[in-house]
């Protein structure tokens, strides 16, 4: 063990040697494995960040929350869309009697939507979400507030022209100074602002996180823009230690009466939940990671060929020199040890350009999607570039191991 502890760092030394003399040839040999690191830890960085943004958005809706709602947010195939533009509009009536009748529901709450611009006396902003949104909504969502406080059942009762602003909305109408207290106007109608909500993440104008949303009660909403026609989303709330099927099972029986259908008629609602949202995903995801395998094994292939190319050539060169260390008694482990571990010190090169390209790339990337380059995506790269190197490497390394010394010290 001692003896083979000090020939495999003697080969690190010498594989360090060789690449150092070889400096030039040594980076171009690894432009195949620069490119395959870079697109490793590229493609590792967008699917994280693509999950961490999804699971972000996903956990915005609770895992313990269900939307009854008049449409699916996933719909079967086979499905027409006449087959649910005909049925009756939710109310929020529907919270009313969850509220009052079931025993596995914590709270129930109506929120209705609507996209209207915005505006101050500098500042405007062409379409924004706007929600109205009842008092108890801080009962069914988390409500984080940087400042102020939230919409309160008089608020809501008195249909007040109250507004609470989303961080992004906030700095865009108001770059200066605290926006609580300030009025800004909603199509024209003049609304007091009354808190600003907690930075939630990243986002641009008009997306739907929460930073580029407005939120007012459901009875001003209602006075100004109207339910009638159209879709109100009712949020249900389950109790803790309540198994979710339960409970989607006594919210379908007290939809069902509340919207007068009998035993004979089917829903005419559906009961949406975050599952299903991340089923519908999560095949989208799997594509998006089995294409980046397949252009990065691609890119890996090409550069493996390339540290191959090279090994045989510098077994080529050095023929004399494994003939001399063959005739001094160096066995044939020595001589397949020192040129694997030169192969995979030329990959690491590889490996080290790679990751250190990739950081900025990561640093772009987290520009759009909430993602960095964590050490598991490096140490990944690395055990990547020991694998190539050994897996490409060891033909030519067996080629000099093999090679009779006699023959070997002849060659010219």
């Amino acid at each position: 063990m001692r003896r083979f502890i000090f020939e495999f760092f003697e080969s690190i030394l010498i594989a360090i040697r060789a690449v150092w003399s070889n400096k030039m040839r040594a980076v171009l040999t690894t432009l195949g494995i620069i490119i395959g690191i870079v697109s490793v830890t590229g493609m590792a960085t967008v699917t994280n960040g693509i999950e961490q943004g999804f699971e972000n958005d996903i956990a915005s809706l609770g895992t313990d929350v269900v939307y009854i709602e008049k449409w699916p947010w996933v719909r079967g195939p086979g499905t027409k869309w006449w087959e649910f533009i005909n049925r009756p509009n939710i109310t929020e009536d529907l919270a009313e009697d969850l509220n009052a009748r079931s025993r596995m529901v914590q709270a129930a709450t109506s929120v209705v939507s609507t996209a209207r611009s915005l505006k101050t006396e500098h500042q405007s902003i062409s379409s924004a979400r706007i929600m109205g949104v009842q008092a108890n909504y801080g009962d069914v969502h988390v409500v984080d507030l940087a400042e102020g406080y939230f919409i309160t059942p008089f608020d809501d009762q008195g249909a007040r022209n109250v507004v609470v602003i989303g961080s992004g909305i906030a700095d865009e109408l108001f770059p200066f100074g605290n926006p609580v207290g300030k009025e800004l106007k909603i199509s024209g109608n003049k609304f007091r602002v009354i808190a600003v909500m907690t930075r939630q993440g990243q986002g641009a104008e008009g997306s739907s996180s929460e930073d580029w949303t407005v939120q007012i009660p459901f009875n001003t909403f209602k006075k100004y823009f109207g339910t009638r026609w159209r879709d109100v989303s009712v949020r249900a709330k389950v109790i803790g230690g309540v198994a979710l099927a339960d409970a989607k099972d006594e919210i379908r029986g007290v939809a069902r009466l509340s919207r007068g259908l009998t035993v004979g008629e089917e829903d005419d609602f559906e009961i949406n939940e975050q599952e299903t949202m991340r089923a519908t995903i999560e095949p989208i995801k799997n594509a998006i990671f089995g294409i980046g395998i397949g252009l990065t094994a691609l890119a890996l292939l090409v550069g493996g060929i390339g540290v191959m190319n090279i090994m045989f050539v510098t077994v080529r060169e050095r023929t004399r020199e494994i003939g001399v260390r063959k005739a001094v008694g160096a066995r044939r482990i020595s001589i397949l040890m020192q040129f694997l571990v030169e192969a995979v010190v030329i990959c690491m090169v590889g490996g080290l350009i790679g990751v250190g390209l990739a950081f900025p790339l990561s640093m772009l990337i987290g520009m759009v999607l909430p993602a960095s380059l964590d050490l598991g995506t490096v140490a990944m790269a690395f055990f990547i570039c020991v694998a190539i190197g050994t897996v490409f490497g060891l033909a030519p390394a067996w080629s000099a191991a093999k090679a009779p010394p006699i023959e070997a010290l002849r060659y010219e």
